[in-house]
Order: C-alpha cells, then sequence, then structure tokens
C-alpha cells in the first residue's frame, strides 16, 4: 500500500538549497570539513590494531555519512530503518526512494533502498542500488559485504569472494571477514575441482 507523499511538499519549498542550488558558504566549509574528517578515519580505519579499535573508527565513519544526509531524508531514514526492522520492506523501500528523490547523492539511501529491495526477495534492484552507492561512494565496505551476499546467493561464490575482499581492503579488521573469506574461498576452490 502506498502512502501519499505529499508531507514531502513543505520539505520541497523551503528554499533553494532543498532544490539543489549552491549550499551557503557555512555549509560548504563543514562538508569539506567533513570530507577531510572521513578521509583521515578511512585512514586509520584501514591501519586500525584490532578488532574494538576498528568497530569505534566504523562507528565514526557511519556517524559522518548520516550527517550527509539533509534533514528530511535523514528523517526519511530513520523511518526507513524503523520499517525494515519491522519488517516492513514495501514502506522501507517508499521512504527510501523519496530519500533518494530528495538527495540522490546520498550513498546511505541507496545501501538502505537494497536492503529493502533485498528483503522483499528483488535481488536485482538490490545489486543495482548497491552499484550505485559504490560509485557514490567506492569506500562503502558494507555495499560490497551485501554485494557479496547477493552474489553468494546467486550461485556466484566468486564475485562473491571479490566482493568481500574489496571489503576487506577497506576495513581489514572487520568482524568475522578473515573466516567470511576463508569460507568464499573454500566454495570458490571447491567449484574449480
Amino acid at each position: 500500500m502506498h502512502r501519499p507523499l505529499l508531507f514531502l511538499l513543505p520539505l520541497l519549498l523551503v528554499g533553494p538549497a532543498a532544490l539543489g542550488a549552491d549550499p551557503p558558504p557555512a555549509a560548504s566549509g563543514r562538508s569539506a570539513q567533513r570530507a577531510t574528517e572521513l578521509e583521515q578515519a578511512f585512514a586509520a580505519l584501514h591501519a586500525a590494531p584490532d578488532e574494538m579499535a576498528g568497530a569505534l573508527i566504523e562507528a565514526r565513519i557511519r556517524a559522518l555519512w548520516q550527517q550527509q544526509a539533509g534533514p528530511a531524508a535523514g528523517l526519511l531514514m530513520r523511518r526507513a530503518a524503523r520499517n525494515l526492522s519491522a519488517r516492513q520492506p514495501a514502506d522501507a523501500l517508499e521512504d527510501c526512494d523519496a530519500a533518494i528523490t530528495l538527495q540522490p547523492d546520498f550513498a546511505e539511501a541507496w545501501v538502505m533502498r537494497a536492503t529493502a529491495y533485498a528483503a522483499g526477495g528483488d535481488a536485482a534492484a538490490a545489486a543495482r542500488d548497491l552499484q550505485e552507492a559504490l560509485r557514490l561512494e567506492p569506500r562503502h565496505w558494507t555495499a560490497l559485504e551485501t554485494l557479496a551476499g547477493l552474489q553468494e546467493e546467486a550461485g556466484d561464490p566468486a564475485g562473491a569472494l571479490r566482493s568481500f575482499k574489496a571489503a576487506l581492503a577497506l576495513y581489514p579488521k572487520l568482524p568475522g571477514g578473515a573466516a567470511r573469506v576463508q569460507e568464499l574461498t573454500v566454495k570458490v576452490e571447491g567449484e574449480a575441482l
């Protein structure tokens, strides 16, 4: 059941920034600062000495990613997450569609929509959204992990292994990462026999 998206109309009328105009100089400065912090966090994530340190850095990166959302997109993403938790992928999909319409350069919205598509059984649409998320943020290890899962489910363990290794290259201390690579390697080598 589709809910009307009329609630978005006031959000679209809040000014030129909502319609894609150049952000005010202060917003540009915050974006540049966030981009610098994100670069530093990714360097730290790659060099994390253990899983605990990696988890702390991961949390910071996720927070920085979430800060990229405008207020309306952020609200829609929180609703989508609640809908996914409530096992209502169709409603989550609708929220993600609206967030992507408002902010098409927000990689997290594409990843969330991919999750909603996958939960609803549309693996092909999920894979397309993950590819778009990776185009927007090539370091999105969660998108790579999710893509690996879809590839494995589709009977492509070699593709899954490539995707998961790419995620591990970004986040070497990813919890369970080494075991997952080993498991996929066994599947790929088993197919080669």
